[in-house]
């Protein structure tokens, strides 16, 4: 069986599964944000009954993360509906943007959108917060109100997105019926070299298969270039195999993995026990593309879908007006650390947004020292405007005061984000081009589509 049917196999009581069978699955965590929250409340409301409680409420984790950051008050309205529900129903992983747990949710536009406006327990965007939060752990199956939920496959879970009613059933039974995927192998060999990272693999494997070419199939990364990949990079191929239409992207289970995973349960205190599942050596997949990761270069994902690949030295006849770095797929700490590396000591040419995916992060950018700056000191020296308010912001586009959103038509943004369909950063005649953030500070310098390997220094 491959990684995916193990997974499903165990969640389902089996001794195995084949493509294509139908099986009721047991979830491990059911997650849900501002977004999908409310929805997904109202359908367990109506189903279970008003009075009803959910299955387990140690595995149900709510994080506001998407609209959060506007002075809108139906998204504000939202965060306080999870709140309510929260109180209600006693869940301990509800990270609230504010402190008092009877309070209501108001962000305060006078104040700005760079500084702080979240309470202690805020987490940041859901897929970067669920793994730092101890909620992903090896061996488990994770459903989440989001389809970039795919990420924590990084971690050697079944995770996947669902919609509202599904979410409700799974809220209040614990289970959900699941086809099982049919599955795709992409065998990494190699290693990346200086400018090239890890959004560079999936938007290469996207560009080889097209944007729906993993359409209900399990996106199944391994091979010896895996050693290679930290978890943070793990987490960016991970995440984007919805693009390519994927039920779930999944990684093998190694030391890496462990170490990660063992710190977050202990430091959260989260569920400590897990069981990973191994490699067989008798797989059968759908499709197989060996990727050597040493021949891969800096990439670029042009609109209007993330599967239309060129590579970024190609693309120098491209002007732009914005860039933007951020996000699940491009907002976590190392992420950053690529982006300063390339803009340390110059200055950006366009507008270039920086948002942070979550609190912890913005507090390592803060702290942590490259010479006589720190990360953040040296991205706002160079000209990017960098917000503390972890979250979505423009990635999804949002109410019009969302920070970095693209509110007139025509500008052509570079993105550290992960997904460029038209209208999603904000207007619908604007353009977005994905590109890791190495590329993007490259970009954000000649205001052009750049290789980072003209910036790297020696």
């Amino acid at each position: 069986m491959t990684l995916t049917e193990k997974l499903l196999a165990c969640a389902a009581g089996k001794t195995s599964v084949s493509a294509g069978d139908n099986i009721w699955v047991k979830a491990d965590v059911l997650m849900t944000h501002d977004v999908c929250g409310p929805g997904t409340i109202g359908v367990f409301k109506r189903e279970f009954g008003k009075d009803a409680k959910v299955w387990d409420k140690q595995r149900v984790v709510i994080i506001p993360d998407h609209y959060i950051f506007t002075a809108d008050s139906k998204s504000n309205r939202n965060v306080d509906i999870l709140r309510e529900f929260s109180r209600e129903q006693g869940l301990p992983y509800f990270y609230d943007v504010i402190d008092d747990p009877n309070g209501t949710w108001k962000y305060d536009a006078a104040k700005g959108n760079l500084k702080r406006q979240y309470g202690s327990n805020y987490a940041g965007v859901c897929h970067a917060a669920l793994p730092a939060k101890g909620h992903t752990r090896p061996g488990e199956v994770l459903f989440g109100t989001d389809s970039h939920t795919c990420m924590a496959g990084a971690f050697n879970e079944f995770a996947t997105g669902i919609g509202n009613t599904d979410a409700g059933f799974v809220m209040g039974t614990g289970k959900l019926l699941i086809k099982v995927p049919e599955t795709m192998h992409f065998r990494l060999e190699g290693k990346l070299q200086p400018g090239v990272m890890a959004k560079d693999i999936i938007l290469h494997c996207i560009g080889e298969i097209g944007f729906d070419g993993a359409t209900y199939r399990a996106m199944q990364f391994d091979g010896p270039g895996v050693a290679s990949l930290s978890m943070d990079d793990r987490m960016t191929v991970a995440n984007m195999a919805i693009e390519a239409g994927g039920k779930n992207g999944i990684f093998p289970f190694d030391s890496r993995t462990a170490e990660y995973v063992d710190a977050r349960v202990k430091l959260n205190g989260t569920i400590s026990r897990y069981e990973p599942v191994e490699l067989d050596a008798d797989q059968k997949f759908v499709y197989e593309l060996v990727v050597d990761l040493s021949k891969l270069e800096p990439t670029v994902a042009c609109h209007p879908d993330p599967g239309q690949r060129k590579k970024a030295k190609e693309m120098s006849n491209v002007k732009l007006d914005r860039a933007y770095v951020g996000s699940c797929t491009g907002g976590k700490t190392s992420d950053f650390v690529e982006f300063a590396r390339v803009l340390r000591g110059k200055k950006v040419s366009i507008d270039t947004f920086g948002v942070p995916a979550t609190p912890d992060i913005v507090h390592e950018l803060q702290t942590t020292r490259w010479g006589n700056e720190t990360i953040w000191q040296i991205l706002e020296n160079a000209g990017v405007r960098m917000t503390e308010n972890a979250g979505c912001a423009a990635c999804l586009g949002g109410p019009v005061d969302t920070f970095g959103r693209i509110n007139q038509a025509g500008l052509k943004c570079i993105s550290a984000t992960n997904r460029n369909f038209p209208g999603r950063m904000g207007d619908k005649e604007s353009q977005v081009f994905l590109a890791s953030p190495a590329t993007v500070a490259a970009s954000a310098i000649t205001g052009k589509v750049t290789d980072p390997r003209e910036y790297l220094p020696n």
